[in-house]
């Protein structure tokens, strides 16, 4: 029997199992300490559930995901205004060397993904479900690009990516913290708070003292409507591009729009509603997440269960290497470098939140890492989905 669930009850249904989830995260320590987000938990029980009936033959739902698609667009949108050159330049060096060694490991997870796929005979676009979709990009890229996927014929590339961000945010956070702990003690390194107090002042407050500000209902209007009208104007863009035989995710046009606004402010020194638009993509986000992990398919995960075993088990290998022997020198090889190397396998497997917690986790034993809370999140918040997302289109040129 197949149920269709239209647009509300969709929508509904998903903020159902999101609050479902908030009471699970909760109550279970490890889920906390990993950082898996309350829509994601949410998700996958209802996902679990459907799988359970399906295969029981009882029941299939069929989904209405257009509000998903809206508030996708949305969340990145967020993240294109977040992308202040201006921030950027007050600690100029150690940021673009960070986001260079990201930018190395998203090329290296995509050939790895694709590579690999088409060593198990799979598109090569699946493979890159397995590479920096779901690994640097997390669960937004994931349920973004799979979708995507699908509706080019790649069946399968939703569970995937989602799967793979899972196991990503899990292998991430407790990959970061052994791996610094081993450098610190092998180098005898410490805090060395006074040589990065330069960079101690954090993102938000180095935007605009007016963030400071307690959120207020204009506010998140000002910040709503700012997303809606970039996020029109990105569709543009993207039609320029798919004019010119470039393929881009939907929400990249609404990003640079985001991105455009957000520097020309900076420049004429306006102020835009920085904290309400982060919240505003926040709740983008959850919404987003929640209705796709509970329309997720797991039942088309069990023919693509070892290639992507297989492939994930090479990913965390790789990512061990390169944070040991690559980011950790480049850094520097001091404790700053140490703590920016927990961080880079929380969002290089996982998402910023990840990077955060590992490097909190180790700061809180061994003390403060200025430069390293400055950098990681400009970092992981502000620029890594944009060079994430010019690396897959640029593969996804040759794999189409």
């Amino acid at each position: 029997m197949e149920f269709a669930l239209d647009l509300m009850q969709t929508t509904a249904l998903a903020m159902i199992f999101f609050l479902l989830g908030r009471v699970i995260v909760a109550h279970v320590e490890f889920l906390r300490r990993v950082c898996i987000p309350a829509p994601v938990v949410g998700g996958l029980v209802f996902a679990l559930i459907h799988l359970a009936l399906h295969s029981a033959g009882v029941v299939t739902f069929t989904f209405d995901e257009t509000l998903k698609n809206a508030f996708m667009i949305w969340f990145f949108t967020s993240v294109g205004y977040g992308a202040s050159f201006k921030v950027l330049a007050r600690g100029i060096k150690p940021v673009l060397g960070f986001l260079l060694l990201a930018g190395i490991m998203v090329v290296i997870q995509d050939l790895v993904g694709a590579g690999l796929a088409q060593v198990f005979q799979l598109d090569g676009r699946l493979g890159l479900c397995m590479g920096s979709i779901p690994l640097v990009g997390g669960h937004g890229t994931a349920g973004s690009f799979g979708p995507q996927f699908e509706d080019a014929g790649v069946m399968g590339a939703s569970v995937v990516a989602v799967a793979c961000a899972t196991y990503g945010l899990v292998s991430g956070s407790l990959m970061g913290g052994p791996i610094a702990r081993a450098k610190i003690k092998k180098y005898n390194l410490h805090s060395m708070v006074n040589e990065g107090e330069e960079y101690g002042e954090s993102v938000e407050t180095a935007q605009s003292p007016s963030q400071a500000k307690d959120l207020g209902v204009d506010s998140i209007v000002k910040s709503f409507a700012l997303l809606i009208i970039a996020a029109g104007i990105g569709t543009y863009i993207n039609a320029f591009f798919t004019q010119i035989g470039v393929t881009l995710p939907t929400y990249m046009g609404a990003m640079i729009v985001g991105l455009v606004i957000r520097n020309v402010c900076d420049v004429a020194h306006v102020e835009l509603p920085m904290r309400a638009i982060d919240v505003s993509g926040n709740v983008s986000l959850n919404v987003f997440l929640a209705v796709a992990l509970m329309t997720l398919k797991l039942w088309e995960l069990a023919s693509l269960a070892v290639p992507m075993i297989i492939i994930l088990a090479i990913q965390t290998f790789i990512m061990f290497l390169y944070a040991s022997y690559v980011v950790f020198p480049v850094m520097g090889r001091d404790y700053e470098a140490a703590a920016m190397t927990a961080a880079f396998c929380g969002f290089g497997m996982g998402a910023t939140p990840n990077a955060m917690a590992n490097m909190l986790v180790l700061t809180n034993k061994f003390g403060p890492a200025p430069k390293a809370f400055f950098v990681v999140p400009i970092v992981g918040g502000m620029f890594i989905d944009f060079v994430n997302t010019g690396v897959l289109t640029v593969f996804l040129q040759f794999l189409s």
